[in-house]
């Protein structure tokens, strides 16, 4: 069990040593009185100072392991160098709560079956490099580029429609992710933009945009739901030399997705993800505990 912990500071465990130095060759000097029968008293703190001494070693030591910060490494999960940057667009303005795309569940609107059928993209992009904004009246970054699938599929249960506010800053989400991943070294980066509703609060024109993905070559996959904003979708990802969809129901944005699913994979800089347990609590849990002890002896001396 013990050789599989580890501390991501190793180096300030040595103040543990320069501690005991101190305490043997750094005490304070104070001045002597000979008292008679001065050994009656001795002897009965003798047992007291001897756990107030040991309380206090512990104190100490047990604070600089937890500064070491002990880790344990639980996995290590290897990801092949060939997939790719991909930044999620969502629309998550008001008109997202139609509930008009999964016929066979009405109580769910536009946003959560959104939300499911991205989860389950997520998951199958095990060895690509995915982010995701939402898009309303302004733009949110709700998960930086990252590997950990499982923290992105539980960030996008707290999504919600409105969040970033009801309109629809379309073309400024898509600014926003080429500013993500223009440094990125990869040799390719995408952005999978969905959106149900014509651009109401963009401040960036949209030629603006379409230079910038060119500059960076940066592909813009557009899916619409339902007719509108047919023509601002298709210039995006025709510009950017990807292609564009159109979503009628549930079933269509799954096939939608399914289809992404298939781009062309290309190397990227990571390749392992090393999953880490951090266990300093347990060592400041008990420091705090006897430093109450401590106090709580030395103030009944």
């Amino acid at each position: 069990m013990f050789n599989q912990i580890s501390f991501e500071f190793p180096y300030i465990l040595l103040l543990i040593v320069l501690f005991i130095i101190c305490s043997i060759y750094c005490k304070a000097k104070s001045p002597s009185y000979y008292i008679p029968h001065l050994n009656i008293f001795e002897q009965s703190n003798q047992k007291s100072n001897t756990i107030i001494n040991i309380l206090k070693f512990l104190i100490i030591t047990l604070s600089i392991i937890a500064l070491a910060s002990p880790i344990k490494e639980q996995d290590t999960q290897l990801i092949k160098n060939d997939g790719i940057n991909i930044l999620l667009n969502l629309d998550a303005s008001g008109s997202m709560r139609y509930n008009d795309l999964d016929k066979d569940d009405k109580s769910k609107n536009r946003f959560d079956v959104v939300k499911d059928i991205v989860k389950d993209f997520i998951q199958k992009r095990a060895v690509d490099n995915i982010g995701l904004v939402i898009f309303g009246d302004s733009v949110m970054l709700a998960s930086p580029l990252s590997f950990d699938k499982n923290a992105q599929r539980e960030i996008i249960d707290y999504l919600e429609v409105g969040m970033a506010g009801n309109n629809t800053a379309l073309i400024d989400s898509i600014a926003r992710s080429v500013n993500i991943l223009k440094n990125k070294k990869a040799k390719s980066n995408v952005i999978i933009l969905l959106s149900d509703g014509e651009d109401t609060a963009s401040k960036i024109p949209l030629k603006i945009v379409i230079k910038l993905l060119k500059k960076y070559d940066i592909k813009a996959y557009t899916i619409g739901i339902g007719n509108s904003n047919r023509f601002v979708l298709n210039e995006i990802s025709t510009q950017s030399n990807a292609k564009s969809y159109t979503a009628y129901s549930k079933e269509d944005l799954f096939t939608i997705y399914e289809d992404i699913n298939k781009l062309e994979k290309s190397k990227i800089d990571q390749n392992k993800i090393i999953l880490k347990d951090y266990l300093f609590f347990y060592p400041l849990f008990f420091a705090v505990l006897f430093l109450i002890l401590f106090l709580y002896l030395k103030n009944k001396e």
